[in-house]
């Protein structure tokens, strides 16, 4: 089976590709990340946030989520069993990953990008205002200011840019944010990956380890394994079509590309 690029899909595809090699060339320029330091704390924004859906979803209770400065992030959550515990650790990086690719869909499937971002900033509101704040205050935990202040700007930015950026514009800003959930995913479980194998740090690995007894590399790995098959997935169903050779043997098949 012959896999090849929708034509309808090639602008997008562009599009794309040019926001990949965009953030890409980013990395590499000094002081550069200022520029993707809001993208950076959306997409914890959006970790923080799969480790509160999973904790819902297994029947526990989100305490506090905070974004920090650095754009790392703390989600502190009731205890289950193993399995929720599981859940619980992985939701962070597959759910970056997750969220990505449901951008890409979205895209693809031409929704509006202002659509798109406008729900980007409900969801962002949501985890601010429920578990960046209500949720810290009814625990009796401290809220952290630096999760309001950067939530609220966020839901500013993508709610402005929903309403004044041109439609080639807002498109643009949609295929950067999914492609700062895949990259920034991918790099994250990097770094896991080096902890997992150099120190004890603290990460969801490390939590998994400390649950199971299974080695911390081990959850790192399946992690991005899973991710990557996300990410597969994802990009076929966003720009690949299949197209099966013809038979000359079946008369009734019609060997022309539709």
């Amino acid at each position: 089976m012959k896999m090849e690029i929708a034509r309808d899909a090639r602008p997008q595809v562009r599009t794309l590709l040019f926001a990949a090699a965009l953030s890409v060339v980013l990395w590499f320029i000094p002081y550069a990340e200022i520029l993707t330091y809001p993208f950076r704390i959306f997409v914890t924004f959006i970790h923080e946030g799969g480790h509160a859906l999973a904790a819902l979803l297994t029947g526990n209770t989100v305490q506090s989520l905070s974004v920090n400065l650095n754009a790392s992030g703390e989600t502190y959550t009731t205890q289950g069993g193993l399995f929720s515990q599981f859940f619980i650790a992985s939701a962070g990086y597959m759910g970056a990953m997750t969220y990505g690719a449901l951008l890409l869909m979205l895209i693809r499937r031409s929704i509006a990008a202002r659509f798109v971002l406008i729900g980007s900033a409900a969801l962002i509101l949501m985890l601010t205002i429920t578990y960046g704040l209500f949720s810290p205050l009814l625990h009796g935990v401290l809220f952290d200011p630096f999760t309001l202040v950067a939530g609220v700007l966020l839901v500013l930015g993508l709610i402005f840019s929903a309403r004044y950026a041109s439609p080639r514009a807002a498109s643009f800003l949609t295929s950067f944010l999914a492609v700062q959930c895949v990259l920034n995913a991918l790099f994250d479980l990097k770094t896991v990956l080096f902890l997992s194998t150099a120190s004890n740090a603290a990460t969801d690995a490390m939590n998994m380890r400390n649950a199971t007894g299974i080695p911390a590399i081990f959850w790192a790995l399946l992690w991005t394994s899973v991710a990557f098959v996300i990410l597969s997935i994802a990009l076929r169903a966003y720009a690949v079509k299949s197209s099966k050779p013809s038979q000359p043997d079946l008369p009734f098949e019609d060997p022309t590309d539709i």
